[in-house]
């Protein structure tokens, strides 16, 4: 069996799309102590795949719909203790919750199980621990349906760009939803730098509703309540793929440096001409191992590549009414 720090490719996304993910306690000299990212994949098949106890673990789902997939990424907050279980009980906890095909049936079964687990782990650990929470649903007829706490990302990348489609949920987010910094502030603050500080975390709770205080239940951040010029980047939504693009959920170790934005900026043309999403998991991951950008930190690093196919000559596009 693959161990958790070996690229995973053998999905059953076909025709639709090609995913491939990987995890490592971190790279270079300095490491953290354990791995407290984590990723859950749930194939066409009903494949299963997630970390645990840093090991990947695989079953099969009985009676999953086929062509329906799930894909996400995770970081568990070690600075509250119990950071690789918080993320462990939310990989597994994905696995309970039935295929969904809106972004409003997806929300509500999350909600449930962060109070579920809020519960838990009140009782087993003491300090609340948390997690970030980036992923994708995949309707076998339908266009993916984005859920995202926490500060990991989605990233949408050309030939020319690599776009987040994510809004972190760090403290410049607070004060932007407040209107204490403007759209400047707050790009050169979140993508310019890097702070290992968070607003907003599965299990945890959020700092949204009263930034002096953490409250039991997660915040979405929508066109309502966001900014203007981040109102394209609701936590929860449909979103339209590109068959010119590639999309990576990645975990903040790849961007926990002295200047990220550089770091972002090589990723089009690092991934330029690699024939599929392993060989591009490959090449991210041995980036940073084989020129680590400057005042990089220790930390867990943890990725998925998702490559469309739809476009692609001899192969499916999505139904019109996918966007609906």
């Amino acid at each position: 069996m693959p161990t958790a720090t070996d690229p995973l490719a053998d999905f059953q996304f076909a025709p639709r799309y090609d995913v491939a993910v990987a995890s490592l306690r971190g790279t270079g000299p300095l490491q953290r102590p354990e791995n407290q990212d984590n990723f859950l994949v749930i194939d066409g098949a009903g494949t299963a795949s997630w970390l645990e106890g840093q090991e990947l673990r695989r079953t099969s789902l009985p009676g999953w719909p086929a062509g329906h997939g799930r894909v996400a990424v995770l970081d568990g907050m070690g600075g509250h203790g119990h950071g690789r279980e918080a993320a462990e009980a939310v990989a597994s906890g994905l696995l309970a919750i039935a295929p969904c095909r809106t972004p409003g049936e997806l929300a509500q079964r999350l909600d449930i199980l962060h109070a579920q687990l809020q519960s838990r782990f009140a009782m087993e650990a003491g300090a609340r621990p948390g997690t970030t929470l980036t992923m994708l649903e995949l309707p076998a007829a339908g266009a993916p349906i984005l859920y995202h706490v926490g500060d990991s990302r989605l990233y949408e990348i050309d030939a020319t760009h690599a776009r987040p489609l994510t809004v972190d949920h760090v403290p410049a987010t607070v004060a932007a939803l407040s209107g204490r910094i403007d759209e400047g502030d707050w790009w050169r603050q979140v993508h310019g730098g890097h702070t290992p500080q968070i607003a907003q975390a599965f299990i945890l709770g959020n700092a949204f509703s009263k930034p002096a205080q953490l409250s039991d239940p997660l915040v979405e951040l929508a066109p309502s309540n966001l900014p203007s010029w981040l109102g394209a980047l609701a936590d929860r939504r449909v979103i339209a793929l590109r068959p010119d693009a590639v999309y990576l959920l990645a975990t903040d170790g790849f961007w926990s440096c002295a200047a990220p934005g550089a770091v972002v900026a090589r990723w089009p043309a690092l991934l330029a001409g690699a024939p599929d999403a392993a060989s591009m998991l490959g090449r991210l991951f041995g980036a940073m191992a084989d020129a680590p950008p400057a005042g990089l930190q220790p930390d867990n690093l943890t990725a998925l590549v998702l490559r469309p196919l739809f476009g692609h000559p001899d192969e499916t596009a999505l139904p019109s009414d996918a966007l609906s």
